[in-house]
């Protein structure tokens, strides 16, 4: 008696409690979902030159933490040789991606990355980017992301205003 006793007050507590868990995580579990027509791009960064556009789809790159943001320039569009001090993580969506790379930062011998490849860069790398047609690149892995020039000159935050 004295054992269903202590099994009828386990499972008491027990079985709310699951329930709780079950419904905690039915309210939480929904999917976020950007099909291209509905991404809302805004200018900027401002750590990028002129024409840029992005949209953040999650996180936040300017803080600790995951994040993922597309970038979509123009064709032509130029980012000159810069670093980031955390590895680049980047997938092609669209257009060509062309990546130059260290002391090599002529847009001749540049990488050409089309549409849907992946790459990923250790931080410190120096680079440089050239694009060829609209293109968007997806950035994704751990914040803040920040961008420092070779030349402080080329850092569009540093121009006049």
């Amino acid at each position: 008696m004295k054992r269903n006793c202590i099994v009828a007050a386990i499972a008491a507590v027990a079985l709310p409690s699951a329930w709780l868990l079950a419904q905690q995580a039915a309210h939480d579990t929904h999917a976020n979902l950007y099909p291209p027509a509905d991404i809302v791009w805004k200018d900027g960064p401002a750590s990028l030159p002129k024409g840029a556009k992005f949209a953040v789809l999650e996180g936040d790159p300017g803080k600790e933490g995951m994040f993922v943001m597309r970038v979509r320039v123009p064709d032509g569009f130029h980012i000159p040789a810069h670093t980031h001090p955390k590895p680049e993580r980047v997938t092609v969506i669209q257009g060509t991606f062309k990546l130059a790379m260290d002391q090599n930062m002529k847009r001749e011998t540049a990488h050409a990355l089309p549409a849907g490849t992946y790459g990923v860069w250790p931080p410190g790398m120096i680079h440089a980017v050239w694009t060829e047609g609209e293109t968007i690149v997806q950035f994704h892995g751990m914040g803040p992301w920040v961008i420092n020039y070779v030349n402080p000159a080329d850092d569009p935050r540093n121009a006049k205003k």
